[in-house]
């Protein structure tokens, strides 16, 4: 196919690539605030270079270490959990027979993913607040109230259930479709086998679906220092940011509010870096298991 008898379609493309040059490529030539002393009054020509110095103050401060340690914890937490409850849940969901009952939850269990969690913090704060639901119900049970959001390790552990929560029916649907395309043939003979609801499930089931999920668990592994921006940004407070601080949010605050810009930059671009190795490894991992290949 010449480009010339197609160029109608290539003029498609045309807006798209435009956005992405704009808002992808051209601020990367940004990253070389990293190894300057920038002054926004010098501009990125005049500023002073100073080289990896940004990046071995990094390496020494403590608090940044902390804060790499909280992502790492609270992302693969998330991963983790985010892979196999989808998983396990899309298998519960696909034994239900009655049509209307499974819409239903379905539904119920996809309307969180598309509420922000601007407003979500809001309900989860009031939520677990000392006097919130969750602690009502504790006590009503003789138990002692749980600080959900004022003690560090509750607080990691709350980010992490309730983005599940948030996210694991919509990260069913790729589970359900594709344990809609297991040829029913399988089951059949299964069932001539004298294989019951729960061994058609185990052997019949689970490795259909095992190679989607593989791929979707090495592919997320690319998001190892994503710790969620928004969610942690609008539910996190002064009494656990040493344990609730990401570095999206040490970046946000240091560049944007405290005007350290060559420091955060410095930390985001490392953060880029890992990612961009872990995609690489993970998309190897992807081939090699589960003959996932996108060229």
């Amino acid at each position: 196919m010449k480009w010339s008898h197609k160029w109608q379609l290539h003029l498609f493309l045309l807006p798209s690539v435009l956005l992405l040059l704009i808002y992808s490529y051209v601020p990367l030539f940004g990253v070389v605030i990293a190894f300057q002393n920038f002054k926004p009054y010098k501009g990125l020509f005049h500023s002073d270079w100073v080289g990896l110095a940004h990046f071995r103050t990094m390496f020494a401060d403590e608090m940044v270490i902390g804060i790499i340690t909280n992502t790492l914890v609270i992302a693969l937490g998330k991963m983790i959990l985010g892979w196999i409850v989808p998983l396990i849940f899309a298998l519960l969901l696909n034994e239900i027979r009655k049509v209307l009952i499974k819409r239903t939850i379905q539904t119920l269990v996809y309307l969180p993913h598309f509420m922000s969690w601007v407003i979500l913090a809001g309900m989860l704060t009031d939520m677990l607040s000392q006097k919130g639901i969750i602690n009502q119900f504790l006590t009503s049970l003789n138990l002692s109230p749980i600080f959900f959001l004022g003690d560090g390790d509750w607080f990691r552990m709350t980010m992490i259930a309730s983005d599940v929560w948030k996210e694991f029916g919509f990260g069913a649907i790729i589970y359900l479709a594709a344990i809609a395309s297991v040829n029913p043939a399988l089951y059949e003979a299964a069932e001539i086998d004298g294989a019951n609801r729960w061994h058609q499930t185990l052997h019949v089931t689970f490795p259909a679906i095992l190679p989607v999920g593989i791929v979707i668990g090495t592919l997320a592994l690319g998001n190892i220092l994503n710790g969620g921006f928004d969610q942690i940004y609008n539910m996190m407070n002064a009494l656990v940011s040493d344990k609730g601080e990401i570095i999206d949010t040490y970046v946000f605050k240091m560049g944007i509010q405290q005007g350290a810009f060559s420091m955060s930059t410095a930390v985001g671009l490392f953060k880029s870096v890992v990612s961009f190795i872990m995609i690489g490894i993970t998309y190897k991992m992807a081939i090699k298991y589960a003959n996932y290949r996108i060229f």
